[in-house]
């Protein structure tokens, strides 16, 4: 039986995911360090509000509140005896959710990293990262959940332990890396690396691509570099709304709703199928982003001038691999319209 994602993307030149996660929890009253996995239980109407928001802004597909739910995460709250239930009730709101929306919506199961170091740097090993992973691919699977969704992971090994978790678990699955230092992942993947390595995998993910990172336009720098590799593989990027401004005493993210437009119609132009936000996107930016999709024509793959003249400067002169021949002149650090 084909999956519900794969059914959807065989039908559909581009999909929309949402937003941020975090951003829009803090505005309903979590507090900074506490886990927002716990809602899902003590506060599920707030959870329940955050999922259709994103389906009401026009979301083809939506994340459950469940990114920090493995249990090395837990384990700093006390809470590593809950990953199952904490999983499973985060999927189980979400379902409802989707399957109230009157049209077909995608649960994609957040999966985190585990914000652990492996072997031989730290003391994560390849199977307890594939335990943590099943355990709450597990949970997940249970409360419905349509698909995987491995976001913000850095290092080859953690990506490689949760394709692994997703076989056991016996569900489909998409990842994601965050790009953010000078075009390479924390652990110093490029964008090519990632598309090499996907087709190594013997459970590749249905799509792949990029979140988070430093902004709209860095991402879209990265998102290039998987379409010069030939990838055949549906692409996936969920940029971060503009760039994190500290005022009055919370973070805000200065990043538009017509920027973010921008940013989803430059995607689309460059390929990709599976277009979102992450930190800092609100229902107003995924609204402006769906109308902007819907109603303008589909144009050529963007030039990094382009990108830089519609949603501001790269942060750094390199997208990691090493060739900046293609670079705008003249960049600034922290142009960001």
């Amino acid at each position: 039986m084909t999956d519900a994602l794969t059914t959807m993307l065989a039908n559909r030149d581009w999909l929309l995911a949402d937003g941020a996660t975090g951003t829009n929890l803090f505005n309903m009253g979590l507090s900074s360090g506490e886990p927002p996995e716990l809602w899902n239980v003590d506060q599920p109407a707030n959870i329940r509000a955050l999922y259709k928001a994103a389906v009401d802004a026009g979301s083809d597909l939506f994340l459950t509140n469940t990114f920090g739910g493995n249990a090395s995460r837990l384990k700093l709250h006390q809470a590593d005896n809950r990953v199952h239930e904490l999983n499973r009730i985060g999927a189980a709101i979400a379902r409802e959710v989707a399957d109230a929306s009157g049209r077909t919506v995608i649960v994609a199961g957040s999966i985190g990293p585990t914000g652990e170091i492996f072997e031989p740097m730290g003391s994560l090993t390849h199977a307890r990262a594939v335990e943590m992973f099943h355990e709450q691919a597990e949970g997940l699977k249970a409360g419905g959940a349509d698909v995987l969704w491995v976001e913000t992971i850095s290092a080859a090994e953690e990506y490689k332990a949760a394709a692994e978790a997703a076989a056991l678990a016996g569900m489909p699955w998409c990842g994601t890396m965050s790009f953010d230092t000078a075009g390479r992942t924390m652990m110093g993947l490029t964008s090519a690396a990632l598309a090499a390595m996907v087709e190594t995998l013997p459970n590749p993910p249905i799509a792949f691509g990029a979140n988070c990172g430093v902004g709209a336009s860095d991402l879209m720098r990265t998102v290039l570099g998987f379409a010069a590799t030939g990838t055949t593989r549906p692409v996936i990027a969920k940029g971060n709304a503009g760039i994190p401004k500290y005022h009055d005493g919370h973070i805000h993210y200065d990043g538009t709703p017509a920027l973010m437009a921008e940013y989803a119609l430059l995607a689309r132009d460059a390929g990709v199928r599976i277009i979102g936000g992450c930190c800092g996107t609100m229902p107003d930016h995924l609204r402006a982003m769906r109308n902007a999709l819907e109603s303008r024509e589909k144009g050529d793959v963007p030039s990094l001038d382009e990108i830089s003249a519609k949603l501001g400067g790269f942060s750094s002169a390199s997208d990691g691999t090493g060739d900046t021949s293609g670079e705008p002149r003249r960049e600034r650090r922290g142009r960001r319209g």
